[in-house]
């Protein structure tokens, strides 16, 4: 299970830090692509092949199971730590999730996200008063 909120900066050559905790329960090879809400999601290799596997089921036919599966796997690569536990994020990858310096990694059950430390606090703040209607709303629903 992922979870916790870590802050750690960009340096000069686009690499980031990971935090330990999340190190080993991705493993030193994971994936990381284009999340949801301008974020970066990162799978370790067995949960990734989970999301495959549902995203193969997906018709072919339908045009927003091929525009997901586009926007979600054409930004996907592999990434290796490096010995000070960083990875380096690719240019497309930053320039979708608009990441700078600053960044937020958080950890979200079967996956990590990165943000920008800008868009992260707008999103908490944007969310924060109606956190328990979602929680209303969600847990009523299932």
């Amino acid at each position: 299970m992922l979870m916790g909120e870590y802050h750690h900066n960009l340096d000069d050559k686009n690499r980031l830090i990971i935090p330990s905790k999340f190190r080993y329960e991705l493993g030193s090879k994971f994936i990381i692509t284009r999340g949801l809400e301008k974020c970066l999601f990162a799978y370790s290799v067995d949960e990734w092949n989970k999301i495959i596997e549902k995203l193969n089921s997906l018709p072919f036919t339908s045009k927003d199971a091929r525009t997901f599966m586009r926007m979600f796997l054409s930004g996907a690569t592999e990434c290796e730590l490096d010995n000070n536990g960083r990875i380096c994020i690719t240019g497309p990858l930053m320039n979708y999730a608009s990441l700078n310096k600053e960044c937020v990694i958080i950890g979200v059950g079967e996956r990590i996200e990165i943000w920008d430390q800008d868009m992260f606090n707008n999103f908490f703040n944007e969310n924060i008063d109606n956190f328990s209607d979602v929680a209303e709303n969600l847990f009523n629903a299932y």
